[in-house]
């Protein structure tokens, strides 16, 4: 007879490729169902947006890319996100649950914040070893007037202009942002689920009710360090000035003044090359405020993307542990 502990971890004799299996089912789903909401996210992010590229609010931007676009403009990229979301997410669900059980020392696993704050850190590490590079050419595709034809494209001309060690820019920034947001996340997501599944049975109710909730709290909380990840990602350098022009990235993929530069103000040009660099930037642009640029929509996406992921991947470990009825 199978107890609670073998549909957390899965059998011990279940192959782990099983157990990855889940996992990349899970971040595939995450990614892809809320993929146009992401788009809007990195839109509202850029410190100068291209003037035809200001929106509202999340409705008035779809709306805007689809009518002036094309119509499937909102996903444009996403098969990026899709390839890299599989094997990052098998290694992050794997990584999660086996450190999990070693940090715990407890059989009664998911009972221990402490532990599962520690282990979500350490699958931090694997998921955004590939997930980053797939970020970078993601969100380079997905910012408006984008100088690339597709993915490869992106790829080719970033190998010639400015050497593919740029896709890892963001990568300490990722980390910086990441390692505090899935900590928060596994930590409130397994005290969500002491107080509505305490038995840690399959209950998907409780699974994407404990989902979203994890997701919007550390999509909120992390969302500076997000705007600071998207600028280093989508823009090389920035002309920076108190109440002066931007900078936007053009389609000959060159950053250009967006207004003539008065003779009486004082400019620097500064790569925004790390996390450091990319605050002052970010800073000098408009205050603290910039820093949440973005929040409404990079909140509700990660609610139902979180409460899809650990919703299929709950799902994926019950009906692989051999507990399912599927009707």
């Amino acid at each position: 007879m199978t107890t609670s502990d073998d549909y957390e971890s899965l059998p011990d004799s279940m192959h782990p490729a099983i157990h990855m299996a889940a996992g990349a089912l899970a971040g595939i789903g995450e990614h892809c169902i809320m993929y146009p909401i992401d788009v809007v996210k990195t839109r509202m992010q850029c410190i100068n947006p291209d003037p035809h590229a200001k929106y509202r609010g999340i409705v008035h931007a779809m709306r805007e890319m689809m009518t002036n676009e094309g119509f499937f403009r909102p996903v444009r990229g996403m098969h990026v996100v899709a390839i890299a979301a599989g094997p990052a997410h098998a290694l992050y669900f794997s990584c999660y649950e086996r450190m999990k059980l070693l940090l715990s020392g407890s059989s009664q696993v998911g009972h221990n914040p402490l532990a599962n704050g520690l282990a979500g850190c350490f699958a931090t590490l694997l998921h955004d070893a590939l997930m980053v590079p797939a970020d970078a050419i993601k969100q380079r595709l997905q910012i408006y007037a984008s100088p690339y034809s597709g993915a490869m494209d992106c790829l080719r001309k970033i190998r010639q202009r400015e050497g593919l060690s740029v896709l890892y820019r963001s990568y300490t920034t990722q980390l910086t942002m990441n390692i505090p947001f899935h900590s928060v996340h596994l930590i409130v997501y397994e005290l969500f689920q002491d107080e509505l599944n305490y038995e840690r049975a399959y209950d998907p109710i409780s699974h994407v009710i404990s989902g979203a909730a994890a997701g919007a709290l550390a999509a909120a909380i992390t969302t500076p360090l997000d705007v600071c990840k998207t600028l280093l990602n989508t823009q090389e350098c920035c002309l920076v000035s108190t109440g002066g022009p931007t900078c936007v990235l053009t389609k000959s993929s060159t950053i250009t003044s967006a207004t003539a530069t008065p003779p009486n103000k004082a400019f620097a040009t500064e790569e925004a090359k790390g996390l450091i660099s990319a605050v002052r930037l970010i800073y000098m642009q408009g205050g603290l405020t910039v820093f949440f640029k973005g929040l409404t929509p990079r909140v509700l996406y990660q609610m139902p993307s979180t409460a899809v992921a650990w919703s299929c991947y709950e799902f994926f470990k019950h009906f692989f542990s051999g507990k399912s009825t599927v009707l």
